[in-house]
């Protein structure tokens, strides 16, 4: 058994890997294999907080700060393990170099995005004039057109690295223990995620917020995303001392699923 598992997957060819190849893997799938998945599904999945009494307690700031920190160090790492890689080996003529440097210009990309996604405004965060106004608040065009740009190239992009990732696989010839456990760990997240999704945790950012009454601006507008699941005004705030895992809980009328 051990020594199928640390044969290479083509018998034809021997595995050859240099050590900065080595250096340049294991920070890629450490970034885009294992970290990167891991943040979008807190960002999608953990607006709220098991055990947060939703929608009287509102704007955990869990899910952002995990979300940008979390993928400004993927950003530095994907910059940094690809320059020393082009400085090493100058290689991108292969379909995993290319792919490679797609993925690289999709991740800044998004860096740049976040720059532009505007103010946030509402109660907590009110418009210098004192009005309630702000880019994500009021949900104007340019807001609405950031969040369909952030996060369907954000989706994207792990597909994308995904790809990368297998075709640097094919290229040094991995073993087979590698594939093995790297196309596990992703069936689990994927297995995981589709869990959350079902039970209705992937909530509205703009409610995770804001909350459900519909005298907020954002709530009168469909969600930006596929899959999002967003509640009706006549959703109550949890009941003094109770405890409240899922949002779902809270209505037995969820507004229907809507995509963008």
């Amino acid at each position: 058994m051990w020594d199928y598992l640390l044969a290479p997957l083509d018998a034809d060819r021997a595995h050859l890997i240099t050590d900065s190849q080595i250096w340049h893997a294991r920070v890629m799938f450490i970034a885009w294999g294992i970290a990167a998945p891991l943040f979008v599904i807190i960002a999608r999945f953990f607006k709220v907080l098991p055990g947060q009494r939703w929608p009287e307690r509102l704007d955990s700031q869990f899910w952002w700060r995990s979300h940008w920190i979390g993928q400004s160090i993927v950003l530095v790492a994907t910059l940094v393990s690809t320059g020393y890689m082009y400085l090493n080996t100058g290689d991108g003529n292969s379909w995993h170099g290319v792919i490679g440097y797609g993925v690289v210009f999709m991740v800044c990309a998004q860096g740049l995005l976040g720059a532009f996604r505007g103010s946030k405004g509402g109660p907590t965060e009110p418009a210098p004039d004192g009005s309630l106004f702000g880019d994500h608040y009021s949900m104007t065009r340019r807001r609405r057109i950031f969040e369909r740009l952030h996060k369907s190239l954000g989706y994207i992009t792990l597909v994308v690295a995904a790809a990368a990732i297998v075709l640097g696989y094919w290229l040094v010839n991995a073993p087979r223990w590698m594939w093995l456990i790297t196309i596990g760990w992703w069936c689990i997240m994927i297995v995981v995620s589709t869990g959350l999704q079902r039970r209705g945790l992937a909530l509205d950012t703009y409610q995770a917020i804001w909350g459900p009454d519909e005298n907020h601006p954002g709530n009168r507008i469909p969600p930006v995303g596929w899959g999002v699941k967003r509640y009706r005004t006549g959703v109550k705030p949890a009941e003094k001392g109770s405890v409240v895992n899922n949002p779902a809980s809270l209505s037995s009328s969820p507004v229907k699923e809507q995509s963008e």
